[in-house]
């Protein structure tokens, strides 16, 4: 009888799950909580009127009033939400699902509505809308009776008509990610309830628009905080930036970089005024990395001033550790990031405490007495989400059908303990690092776990084309698609095209740029092997050589082709 999976979640994480569940011959039941797949990513407008008013030069009284449309979202209770101009990241190679590569003509560095378009067609590609109940909510998830034996699951749940209903399924995919929950520690902004402008989370922010010829503070220096605190420098009079721990901002195209050098980065960051608080030491890596090309050159030009910690509140003033104050301060945003949660579980299944969770390789439960429950996605990588998302959700259906076991209870409490200490040494203690993964090792680890991982050595002696482009090239999740279970036929060839992909975007105008009459590429690989073949042949006289370079080259030439 076919497996049922429960997957909570429309998201990434969701459609990943489901189209895994039907790889493998499981049956899946999405419940989305909105009326639209996306997840995070999904930005829905609102249009309203705004209306602006500007005095241009007060001697004359002449002034102007702006009529125009306000796009705002109003964020859904316990669901993720965006700005309207976020730009994902990370690139589109490497964040693109392993067996679907994004358009060649979409940017290399997508906005929000362009991920939702490609998230759109790898639903259609395969099919998986079908399986998804919209505006649906999960109101509990518990273990049946005889868990113990079946491994199954009661799940109860609440359509838009408040209607209820109850199901049985043979395993849950929890996909609702880590973004949900906003942590706004006002308790340690002594005055905030004083404080006469507005303040939110970033999660309630949508655009700048409305912050026009106003003085904004934005809380903290992470991806959110710094684009929020770009986006308000462009309309606002002023912007603070708080940062409660200072940090290391690296430009997007170096972060996606195999060659990037990360001490260049942090020297050019030192010179803005936000180097690591502990100076040129190995605590530069010690927090998750600030990903911003524009933040720089904002506090370059005066539109965007790094601060100190907050000390108080006081009014619309907001004085600093330092002792500067700003006055009339307008608007606070709290970049403070998030906390997870699972309402719908009971503690005893999933404890979640100070943003830590025990979870198997951050994904199952160890001590369950049956592996029918995996959390999908509730990583934060150095890199893309997306595909460890699904390469999560490929080693949980396998499980899941009895394909692999999983260790020992005490096994798998051991990794989790090992994990959690070597976090607790390479970041500083924040609910920021409790889920932090890094993207290559950990997606290699759970490639290992599924048997789909490459095998660099065997591949570089029966396909040396292709084991050179992984040896050299970049970590592109098609390699997790070229053997074991789930191969993809395309993947090989998707490796190869993968950098047209990334030029094709920036091809926007023909150039007749005039081709070299011969290229050197094959002389310089023909070379390099003469040389390496004729060090083998005079192994044994090779330091006599080495002294002599005349004859060292009379030896080499012997090998080279003749010109």
């Amino acid at each position: 009888m076919t497996r049922r999976v429960a997957v909570i979640g429309g998201g990434s994480s969701g459609l990943a799950s489901i189209k895994t569940c039907l790889d493998e011959g499981l049956q899946p039941v999405c419940f989305e909580s909105s009326d639209d797949i996306g997840g995070l990513w999904k930005f829905k407008v609102r249009l309203g009127l705004s209306l602006t008013r500007e005095v241009h030069s007060e001697s004359e009284g002449f002034e102007c009033v702006f009529l125009g449309l306000l796009l705002q979202e109003n964020p859904e209770a316990d669901r993720a939400s965006i700005y309207q101009s976020v730009i994902i990241n990370t690139s589109k190679e490497v964040m693109c699902f392993s067996d679907f590569p994004i358009p060649a003509h979409y940017p290399n560095y997508m906005h929000n509505s362009l991920i939702v378009d490609y998230f759109r067609m790898f639903a259609d590609r395969f099919q998986l809308t079908r399986h998804i109940r919209f505006n649906t909510k999960v109101l509990q998830v518990k273990q049946r009776s005889d868990f113990s034996r079946s491994g199954q699951w009661d799940v109860e749940t609440e359509n838009k008509d408040g209607e209820k209903e109850k199901h049985i399924f043979d395993a849950v995919m929890i996909c609702i990610g880590h973004h949900c929950h906003p942590n706004l520690p006002l308790h340690d902004f002594p005055g905030i309830d004083s404080f006469t402008g507005k303040f939110f989370h970033s999660r309630d922010y949508k655009t700048a628009d409305e912050w026009r010829h106003k003085k904004a503070v934005v809380i903290g220096i992470g991806n959110s905080g710094g684009d929020i605190a770009v986006e308000l420098s462009r309309v606002t009079k002023q912007v603070g930036e708080e940062s409660r721990d200072r940090c290391n901002v690296s430009n997007a195209s170096a972060v996606q970089s195999l060659d990037s050098e990360p001490g260049r980065e942090l020297r050019v960051a030192i010179g803005y005024g936000i180097q690591p608080a502990g100076g040129l030491s190995e605590e530069m890596f010690s927090q998750h990395p600030t990903v911003n090309d524009e933040l720089p050159n904002r506090i370059l030009s005066g539109t965007v001033q790094v601060k100190p910690n907050i000390r108080r509140f006081q009014g619309s003033s907001v004085e600093f550790d330092d002792g500067s104050v700003v006055e009339d301060v307008d608007l606070v945003v709290f970049a403070t990031g998030y906390r997870f949660s699972f309402p719908f579980l009971a503690s005893h299944v999933v404890s979640v405490s100070e943003n830590k969770a025990s979870l198997y390789k951050y994904v199952f439960p160890p001590e369950l007495d049956r592996p029918t429950l995996a959390i999908i996605g509730l990583v934060q990588p150095l890199g893309a989400i997306m595909p460890i998302s699904e390469m999560q959700a490929r080693w949980a259906t396998r499980v899941f059908k009895g394909c692999i076991k999983l260790p020992s209870a005490a096994s798998m409490l051991e990794d989790v303990q090992c994990k959690q200490e070597t976090m607790a040494k390479r970041y500083v203690s924040s609910q920021r690092h409790t889920i932090q993964v890094d993207y290559i090792s950990y997606m290699d680890e759970i490639a290992e776990l599924v048997g789909v991982r490459p095998s660099l050595p065997r591949l570089l002696l029966t396909d040396p084309r292709l084991g050179l482009n992984l040896m050299f090239g970049p970590c592109t999740p098609y390699q997790y698609r070229l053997r074991g279970p789930g191969k993809w036929a395309g993947a090989r060839q998707a490796i190869f095209t993968q950098w047209e992909r990334v030029a094709r975007p920036m091809q926007t105008r023909p150039c007749h740029d005039p081709k070299p009459e011969r290229s050197l590429k094959w002389l310089l690989v023909v070379a390099a092997a003469a040389v390496g073949l004729a060090g083998y042949v005079n192994r044994n006289g090779l330091p006599a050589l080495l002294q002599d370079p005349t004859a060292l080259l009379d030896k080499i030439k012997v090998y080279l082709p003749a010109q």
